[in-house]
């Protein structure tokens, strides 16, 4: 009860910005934690040694989206056998996978470009209730005074950049395995694609 009293005195402190500051922080670690749970690859080994060990049947039982897609283009080839339209069956069968690879991409990058002017928006609000007791020469009021807007524009600029800035370093390391990602999944094509291999399965 009492730590509720403290966030809810904290949320109070900031003025109207912090709510959707709150919410978008909820939002955000969302996003990053399904980003984070689905980008996870599976085993450390490269990607010809995985269509191998999977197409052999030494591996069966794919750990995580880049095994699982060796798995899904390997029942594709051997359905439909290995011809013309071989690429354009997996490009069909891998756009799912893109699709999964790219979800909360843009939502996380919008959050971290938002959250630091909302909270700039507070500091404003903050600082214009200062210049307000100024001009009035009260240096106590209802809502604090001079005290109260620089504490409000302090606490607004603190949890903008709480947001962002993590929001900002786990988005890109993120991003950047996902474009690894991406690459692989072209390499599986061209690979599955070409004559050795696919004489190979």
């Amino acid at each position: 009860m009492q730590l509720l009293e403290q966030f809810l005195g904290y949320m109070q402190s900031g003025g109207f910005v912090m709510w959707p500051l709150a919410i978008l922080v909820l939002v955000l670690w969302y996003a990053l934690g399904y980003r984070f749970h689905t980008l996870k690859r599976g085993s450390n080994a490269n990607v010809r040694n995985l269509v191998r060990k999977f197409s052999q049947g030494i591996r069966s039982e794919p750990q995580g989206l880049i095994d699982g897609a060796i798995v899904e283009a390997l029942k594709v080839i051997k359905t439909h056998g290995a011809n013309k339209n071989s690429r354009k069956l997996l490009d069909d069968l891998f756009s799912e996978w893109l699709v999964v690879i790219k979800r909360y991409k843009t939502t996380i990058k919008t959050i971290v470009i938002v959250a630091p002017l909302i909270g700039l928006l507070g500091t404003v609000s903050g600082m214009i209730e200062t210049f307000d007791s100024l001009a009035s020469a009260e240096l106590f009021s209802q809502t604090g005074g001079i005290a109260g807007g620089i504490s409000q524009a302090l606490f607004t600029t603190q949890l903008g950049l709480v947001v962002a800035v993590p929001g900002l370093i786990m988005g890109r390391m993120l991003d950047k395995k996902a474009a690894n990602m991406e690459l692989e999944l072209e390499q599986i094509k061209d690979i599955l694609c070409s004559e050795g291999v696919t004489n190979e399965i």
